[in-house]
């Protein structure tokens, strides 16, 4: 006979330490020294949504489903408890279904038998699921609060907050947001594995209207956080039919409606419900749940707020930016082009808002005469609305600058006195005013397409790349000038910014960046590439797009290239020279009356040959004699007019056996240059001479037999002008294909 309280046969087999850890209801994970997990009960694979048990001594601890973030967390636990220590905390766990539960650990060592520490054993559960739901709360709160913070986008937060929620505290989320006077539902998350049906509970984007005496209705207008306990004990008048069918389907249990408010204003409201559709161990809420969900609406609210702030900043920096740039490119005849505009990531963790969605990068295409075009790409200095209004003016000064048709060396040197025009004045450490301009690097091209030829101006900014027979090469400068604002006080710009001329190949590519595109912030491992290696990438991700006819492509191709979070804002400009040759005919006449009329038959027989409409050909042909009689009539009765050199002081002393370079008996026979382009919708008329004077429209009086010339071309043409040029000057004009 055995005695009382002995134990039978199997009740001691049933005591086998296997045995014993697997009936736990708590999770069990017990490690090496290397964090290898060595063995976890199955409450662990649940707890963890992992199935199966350790394959191997290489399965590390972070395989649980530990969220990156949390990692080095995981390895303080390690450290800490290798060394004798106790560690107690929670993580956030995303499970292998892709739900986020909060799991509350607690680390202690495992000792050999020797007193050595040769492991770890780590107990987890739930958050919330124990008698130790209050201590288990603050953590929980500051989780939430860590997990809403690093959002700043609206639709990112409500997201957030949904993962968080279901299915570790409900089976159903909805999230509704007022929009005006409308209550809009922004989110619907349910357990996975489940939606519901159509026509029952409305989607995203419905307008939701609960009747009175709802539960939600009541939370709404009170604005307090109202618990529904059990249904079965208690009737609320449904919101329609089909809500009513799918919460009996599902088997609703109990509900919690949280207004949230923030600034005394009522964003909207969180729902969360408990249903049939999960294992639960009380598949009831209670008074604690309701004030801890209340807890956790009122750091929700003040996530949207801020992220509702900031897409109102956000919206209102991109409008700013937006307008500052161009709203829409010209077609050009020969030229491809292609932008990209990015503004910096903000910074979460530093709270930076507007100060990282604008800043002082900037592009442009300006039509010029005759066809050509003027490409400009900047960076002011900072970042921030100083930097984008600076950015602003210095755009529509360059744009009124470059209407001149001058050199783009002389452009650059015109906007660096206006950016010294523009400075602000601060105080010195004697507190005198002393002006300080911006720092600005600008880069100013002008390409003619008919002859392919590129002509540079630089200041300071990097070399545009040059895209060609499967390479990306940089087009290397002679000299770069200093950028605009910071050369010596003194020292005129003409001898800071030289041009270049360069020939660009057909069918090539150029591109044109701010340093937004290779400054790229600290990987995750906190190692910044240096630009030697950034630009190697960007030049072998380029030239893997050489020879790509759609600029499209390789200014998306540029824009990814560089892989990490940009940290300043970005400008891209591309553009691509057309294959084929375009049309232009040229030819130089002696400056005689006579030649009015070849002149005239050259560009009839031209018009004629390009399929120019009768009407426009006729049109062009009259002006062609109008320009070209105004420079005959002018150059005959005009000389050059001759540049001199003043020197102060004593006259030099001048020997007579010395050559002088001026013959006042030498005469010069003058002539002009007649040069007509055709593109797609427009034909020009280009002619050179050897005068310096622009011309200008005269007021002709009732008599005058002269000096309407210039009048018709200004009344008939749709755009004309003059610009210098090395020589003399060249007056052009454009006539359109089409009747206007």
């Amino acid at each position: 006979m055995k005695r009382w309280g002995d134990l039978s046969t199997d009740t001691d087999d049933r005591l086998a330490a296997d045995t014993v850890l697997d009936q736990a209801e708590m999770a069990i994970v017990v490690t090496d020294r290397f964090s290898n997990v060595l063995y976890w009960n199955p409450f662990a694979e649940k707890l963890f949504g992992r199935q199966g048990g350790p394959t191997g001594r290489d399965t590390s601890v972070l395989s649980l489903g530990i969220m990156e973030k949390d990692h080095p967390l995981a390895v303080d636990l390690a450290k800490h408890v290798l060394k004798g220590g106790v560690w107690e905390g929670t993580f956030d766990v995303r499970r292998g279904d892709g739900t986020i539960v909060y799991v509350r650990a607690q680390a202690v060592p495992l000792r050999h038998p020797s007193g050595s520490v040769s492991g770890v054993v780590i107990t987890a559960r739930e958050a919330l699921r124990s008698n130790e739901r209050e201590k288990d709360r603050f953590g929980l709160l500051e989780r939430i609060g860590e997990r809403l913070a690093g959002s700043l986008y609206v639709e990112e937060t409500l997201k957030r907050v949904a993962e968080m929620l279901v299915p570790q505290f409900a089976d159903h989320c909805f999230i509704e947001l007022m929009e005006g006077e409308r209550l809009v539902r922004r989110i619907s998350q349910h357990v996975p594995g489940w939606n519901p049906p159509p026509g029952t509970w409305k989607p995203v984007g419905a307008e939701i209207r609960y009747p009175p005496g709802h539960y939600a209705d009541t939370a709404l207008r009170r604005q307090e956080t109202i618990l529904v306990e059990d249904f079965t004990s208690t009737s609320f008048p449904a919101p329609h039919e089909g809500s009513a069918k799918i919460c009996g389907e599902v088997g609703m249990t109990s509900a919690i409606v949280a207004p949230l408010c923030v600034r005394g204003e009522t964003l909207g409201q969180l729902y969360l419900g408990l249903s049939n559709l999960s294992d639960r161990r009380s598949p009831h809420y209670d008074a604690f749940d309701r004030d801890f969900v209340g807890a956790i609406a009122t750091r929700v609210a003040l996530a949207i707020d801020n992220a509702l702030l900031f897409e109102e900043e956000r919206h209102t920096a991109e409008s700013f930016q937006k307008h500052l740039l161009p709203r829409k490119l010209p077609q050009l005849d020969g030229l491809q082009i292609a932008v990209r505009y990015y503004p910096a990531a903000p910074l979460a963790s530093h709270g930076q808002g507007i100060q990282t969605q604008v800043g002082g990068d900037w592009y442009d295409v300006i039509p010029l005469s005759a066809g050509r075009v003027g490409i400009v790409i900047g960076d002011v200095e900072g970042r921030g609305a100083r930097a984008a209004a600076i950015m602003g003016q210095l755009r529509a000064a360059l744009r009124a600058f470059a209407q001149d048709d001058k050199s783009p060396a002389d452009i650059l040197a015109k906007l660096d006195e206006w950016t010294r025009i523009i400075a602000t004045d601060e105080l010195d450490g004697s507190g005198a005013e002393i002006s300080v301009p911006p720092i600005v690097t600008c880069q100013y091209l002008v390409y003619d397409a008919w002859s392919r030829e590129l002509s540079i101006a630089n200041a300071g900014h990097a070399p545009p790349l040059l895209l060609s027979d499967g390479e990306c090469v940089e087009l290397e400068f002679e000299e770069v000038g200093q950028p605009l604002g910071v050369h010596a006080k003194g020292m005129h710009a003409d001898l800071v910014y030289k041009e270049e001329t360069r020939t660009l190949p057909p069918g090539a590519s150029l591109l044109l960046y701010t340093d937004g595109l290779v400054d790229r912030r600290p990987t995750r491992d906190g190692r910044t590439a240096t630009d030697e290696e950034t630009l190697a990438v960007l030049f072998e991700e380029l030239a893997k797009v050489a020879d790509e006819s759609d600029v499209e492509r390789i200014a998306e191709a540029a824009t990814v290239a560089v892989p990490g979070e940009i940290d300043d804002d970005m400008a891209i400009l591309v553009v691509r020279s057309t294959d084929v040759d375009l049309d232009v005919e040229e030819r130089t006449f002696p400056a005689q009356p006579i030649m009015v009329g070849e002149a005239r038959r050259m560009a009839a027989e031209a018009f004629t040959g390009w399929n120019v409409p009768e009407e426009r050909a006729e049109l062009a042909c009259l002006l062609v004699s109008e320009v070209v009689t105004n420079v005959v009539l002018h150059a005959s009765g005009a000389g050059v007019p001759r540049r001199e050199l003043v020197v102060e002081g004593p006259p030099l002393p001048f020997d007579e056996s010395w050559d002088s370079p001026f013959d006042e008996d030498v005469t010069t026979d003058k002539e002009f240059t007649l040069r007509l382009r055709r593109g797609r919708e427009a034909v020009w008329v280009e002619v050179f001479d050897q005068d310096l004077r622009l011309p200008r429209i005269r007021s002709a009086g009732e008599n005058d037999e002269g000096g309407r010339g210039l009048y018709l071309v200004d009344q008939l043409a749709r755009r004309w002008g003059s610009r210098p040029t090395p020589e003399g000057k060249a007056v052009w004009f454009e006539i359109p294909m089409r009747s206007r």
